[in-house]
């Protein structure tokens, strides 16, 4: 079975490794984002599917576009019988389309968060349940029909690096089994009336409001490590846990100074700090910081 595998993260590089790993799978190409520089310094930074293609003697190619007319010939030389996409950060054009099936594992229950934060938008809207879909792609976002769901359980503390990683091995397998067995799925159209949305995740998504409790700790739970949540004062909660979700206070209010948190009111219920980080300073504990900051019971945290 001869594959080209689309994809950049460490969620498309898992997949990968699951193929190359599988007997009779022969990955004959392997598509990706362009390098790009990271951190301060602005080392130019390989994709994770981009090493671990080299690593195993994979041809890799990083167009800027996948749409230009000399990629898309290029890529109509390779004969496969798959093409398989995960997290790749492009249409795939028509062309590409019909050259082989076009197999897209996303990380949610199709229809719903269709787009480029499923896993995120599960812990913001407190989901109990996600899973991945193995779909076939056409020309729109997500809107292919559908082979296989794999669904799992998803508790009101789980965390979005630990969800990932969950939803990683799911994928992995279920790649696998469509491959396998391909033939024996009937794809189902998407409910297009059932169809959510949810967007690239930017940094000031993190900003949060002693509000509602249980809305910041589930952006808590969706934004750390990034882009983390932090006050309109640039306070960053680093560590956090959600108390209750009924009470009413006034927001931001001190309720509690213990041996190592403190409670803060929201206008509906309350959350405990463990860890803080202020603007241009290291993280350091709840306390230290409130201390620093001449603060206790009844006064507002900001």
């Amino acid at each position: 079975m001869r594959i080209i595998f689309m994809g950049t993260p460490d969620y498309a590089e898992a997949i990968l490794q699951k193929i190359i790993d599988t007997k009779d799978m022969e990955v004959v190409a392997v598509y990706t984002q362009p390098d790009k520089p990271v951190g301060r310094k602005k080392v130019m930074t390989p994709p994770e599917v981009k090493t671990l293609a080299l690593k195993n003697n994979i041809e890799v190619h990083q167009p800027n576009k996948l749409r230009d007319e000399d990629t898309v010939k290029e890529l109509l030389t390779i004969e496969c019988d798959f093409i398989v996409v995960a997290a790749y950060g492009q249409i795939l054009p028509l062309e590409v389309l019909q050259h082989a099936p076009c197999i897209n594992l996303h990380a949610s229950i199709l229809p719903q968060y269709r787009g480029a934060s499923p896993i995120q938008q599960t812990l913001l809207n407190g989901d109990t349940k996600t899973g991945v879909t193995a779909m076939l792609m056409d020309v729109g976002l997500d809107t292919g029909d559908i082979l296989k769901i794999s669904e799992i359980e998803v508790n009101d503390t789980k965390m979005v690096e630990s969800l990932f990683d969950e939803l990683t091995q799911v994928a992995s397998a279920l790649t696998i089994d469509v491959l396998e067995n391909f033939k024996s799925f009937i794809p189902i159209k998407q409910d297009d009336s059932k169809m959510t949305h949810c967007s690239k995740i930017s940094k000031a998504d993190g900003e949060v409001e002693f509000k509602d409790a249980l809305t910041l700790y589930n952006k808590y739970r969706a934004f750390t490590p990034w882009p983390g949540i932090y006050l309109n004062s640039g306070l960053k909660l680093k560590e956090i846990a959600l108390v209750e979700k009924d009470s009413k206070n006034k927001a931001g209010e001190l309720l509690h100074v213990g041996k190592e948190s403190i409670i803060v009111g929201c206008e509906s219920g309350s959350i405990e700090i463990f860890k803080v980080q202020p603007q241009s300073k290291k993280e350091m504990d709840v306390l230290s910081y409130i201390n620093g900051k001449r603060l206790s019971l009844a006064d507002t945290l900001s």
